[in-house]
């Protein structure tokens, strides 16, 4: 079975995006950083390393120091999905993500989003 495109794609080529969707409702790329260092475990230093080398979806999150372990906690649909139903790991990853800046472009605050009592 082909892997979905989004697999394939380079994170640093949708990086940009998430910061810039998260500007327009002024909010900032720490917070972005925040968010990707939550999820993933990446500080600053590893998270600038992967948008350099332009590592795929796939590498970036195979390559993640720790995922939270509160990922069990984001709830909610994303891109028509429910992403606690999502069956494929890395594509539930993925929309961990997306689901994550867009709460943080809708306005949620950081304790919220975060999955912080």
């Amino acid at each position: 079975m082909k892997k979905p495109r989004i697999f394939t794609m380079s994170f640093a080529s949708v990086y940009p995006l998430y910061i810039q969707k998260a500007e327009k409702k002024g909010r900032t790329k720490a917070e972005v950083d925040e968010i990707i260092s939550w999820l993933t475990g990446y500080d600053e230093a590893s998270l600038q390393r992967v948008v350099d080398q332009e590592v795929d979806f796939e590498t970036f999150f195979e390559q993640a120091p720790e995922m939270n372990p509160n990922v069990g906690l984001i709830t909610g649909v994303i891109c028509g999905y429910r992403v606690e139903d999502i069956e494929d790991k890395l594509m539930q990853q993925i929309r961990y993500l997306d689901k994550l800046i867009d709460e943080l472009a809708k306005g949620k605050a950081m304790n919220k989003i975060l999955r912080k009592a």
